[in-house]
């Protein structure tokens, strides 16, 4: 029996892993993807995009993008928590936020959870009048075509919907095992080798 994703490189669906989490599995020694979820934003025969939602830089701060910008702030957009979205464009910044999608460029990837990379919505969410679930990340995640539904193949990649609660809500260092468990995965009975069976 063939797997979901053997089917789509056999007929290839754009925008299949759109909205989906992809799991890093234990044995991925990619320093910048070791034990991380990444929430996919744009899926296409093109090659893939997403956001990872559980690695913070702790060196960076809303103070620091917000200052960069030039954009005034309110005291708690001071301490905004920046993600580690990828090592791609680095010097960019992404945000996966909630309702509401009204913001220019935005990308509405799921019915509750949408990415956007413009000036309007951090000039909002600087002063507390942007959505009212967000998190900031400075990078993102990119694979060329059939790139990662090639490492999903080779068992890099565990792939699940994406979950609302597990971008907001859950602690960060909590999400990978919450990510997994969405999956129907119990990480502890994971190998950190990889491979098919």
């Amino acid at each position: 029996m063939r797997s979901p994703v053997e089917d789509h490189l056999k007929n290839p669906d754009p925008g299949f892993l759109r909205g989906h989490f992809v799991i890093a599995m234990p044995g991925l020694a990619d320093p910048n993807f070791e034990m991380t979820v990444t929430g996919i934003c744009e899926h296409s025969s093109e090659g893939a995009l997403g956001v990872i939602i559980n690695r913070i830089l702790p060196e960076i701060k809303g103070k620091d993008i917000f200052k960069e910008l030039k954009l005034e702030c309110n005291d708690p957009a001071l301490t905004l928590p920046v993600y580690f979205g990828g090592p791609v464009h680095m010097n960019e910044i992404f945000i996966l936020h909630g309702p509401p999608f009204d913001w220019v460029g935005c990308l509405k990837v799921t019915p509750f959870l949408a990415m956007s990379n413009t000036l309007d919505i951090l000039k909002a969410i600087a002063v507390g009048k942007g959505p009212a679930s967000f998190i900031i990340a400075l990078g993102c995640a990119g694979w060329g075509p059939g790139q990662l539904e090639n490492e999903i193949l080779l068992n890099s990649w565990v792939t699940s919907p994406v979950v609302e609660k597990l971008i907001f809500s859950l602690p960060v260092d909590e999400r990978w095992k919450g990510a997994m468990g969405a999956a129907g995965i119990d990480p502890t009975l994971l190998s950190h080798s990889a491979g098919n069976a």
